[in-house]
């Protein structure tokens, strides 16, 4: 497990385009987390932290692909039926019986060991019984309904990578190569608090002023579909004393410290002193919208994210910066996720060198080509319209002007959320 430098944060506070802000990450970033061992089974959604290699060929023997007969091909009439004579029997798990002489065919079943000499197999739905005898009719290839030995995989390829995050078919792509425990991260310890005296638990009655707490919702689910271990500690009074003591006692605890809220130059903001009493905090400004702000910091060697307030912000720096660096921070690869280019369904003006993300919908357009048609409000409070968006087009620095038909990137949340 690596400590992070005190400094690991620091850069020159001007507005920081988003591809800097993620090459600082990916400099400066390492695993905070422990190797532990766990069954296969238990592994899904860890970080692996191997290279996972197959001992041996699967499947590791030539076998039959289908239900039927296997022949050899040379014994076929190219023309016409071909009748053979039924020599025995192979089932799945048994051991190879004697194969069987040319003019003859043996009966053979899916995932059976296909026996010497014969190299076709013809599916029984295709073939006529005749007392003992099996009627072929003409047509089929060479080889066909064949499966080779090491087809899937040759014996000492590597099958998973370290850094990836593991998925259903890759617990079974492990199992399959014979490793029933694998070496993975420890789950990211982060703790997680709402700053702010307006904010109320879901339930409580609201009196004026007061609104319910949802980005500790948000980013508590955000957490948890990347398998980090979440501590929510509830919503911070904008009392001073208070959040020092809270973030302090997380720290101690915790891999990573979160908040949403606070992190701002108001007299109630108490997040920013605390940090800078507690450790170092560093402001990024970064070139995007929404969600300019985002405050990362440390509390000793603990890593802190402030996020801003307002929920659609939250998700998008959550996506765009906060999610690679836990990825760094478990010891997982970061690549970028998947976009999709789509056209445009809309007209929009953006400013330059500032990378902007709109909330879309997806429908396919009269030219056969998927339209990306962009949620009527653009607020950054608006949070019901994530709800009813599927995705989001990112517009680069670069691109100052988009009108109907034009080529956007789209990001499902499919791709960064789950």
């Amino acid at each position: 497990m690596a400590q992070l430098s005190d400094d690991c944060f620091a850069h020159g506070g001007r507005l920081m385009r988003t591809d800097e802000a993620l090459a600082l990450l990916a400099e400066k970033l390492d695993s905070v987390t422990s190797p532990e061992s766990l069954a296969t089974t238990d592994a899904l959604g860890r970080i692996l932290l191997e290279d996972v290699t197959a001992p041996s060929n699967i499947p590791p023997h030539d076998n039959s692909a289908v239900d039927g007969y296997a022949v050899y091909f040379d014994d076929l009439n190219p023309d016409s039926t071909t009748r053979l004579r039924i020599s025995g029997r192979q089932a799945a798990g048994q051991h190879p019986t004697s194969p069987p002489q040319r003019g003859e065919a043996l009966r053979i079943f899916t995932g059976a060991v296909m026996p010497q000499g014969p190299d076709t197999v013809m599916m029984q739905e295709d073939c006529t019984l005749e007392d003992g005898w099996v009627v072929i009719p003409a047509g089929i290839k060479r080889g066909a309904n064949r499966r080779d030995a090491g087809e899937d995989v040759r014996a000492g390829s590597r099958v998973l990578r370290k850094g990836q995050r593991l998925r259903a078919q890759d617990l079974g792509q492990a199992a399959a190569v014979g490793r029933a425990e694998l070496k993975v991260s420890s789950p990211l310890r982060v703790a997680l608090f709402s700053t702010g005296d307006e904010l109320r638990e879901p339930g409580c009655t609201l009196e004026a002023g007061a609104i319910h707490d949802s980005n500790r919702y948000t980013l508590n689910g955000l957490l948890k579909s990347l398998g980090c271990q979440v501590s929510d500690l509830g919503i911070l009074k904008d009392d001073a004393g208070l959040i020092e003591s809270a973030l302090a006692q997380a720290a101690n605890s915790h891999d990573v410290v979160v908040t949403s809220g606070g992190v701002s130059v108001g007299e109630e903001d108490h997040v920013k002193q605390a940090i800078e009493s507690l450790g170092v905090m560093h402001a990024w400004r970064l070139a995007i919208k929404p969600g300019r702000p985002i405050a990362l910091g440390q509390i000793g060697r603990v890593p802190f994210v402030g996020l801003p307030g307002n929920p659609v912000a939250v998700l998008v720096t959550f996506v765009v910066i906060v999610r690679p660096m836990l990825m760094r921070l478990m010891g997982g690869s970061v690549t970028a996720p998947q976009r999709f280019a789509v056209r445009a369904d809309f007209s929009y003006r953006k400013k330059k060198d500032r990378r902007e993300w709109l909330r879309v919908n997806l429908q396919p357009g009269t030219d056969g080509v998927l339209h990306a048609r962009k949620f009527p409000r653009d607020g950054a409070g608006i949070l019901s319209s994530l709800v009813e968006s599927e995705g989001l087009v990112e517009l680069p620095e670069e691109m100052t002007q988009v009108e109907p038909g034009t080529l956007v990137d789209y990001l499902p949340f499919s791709e960064v959320i789950g």
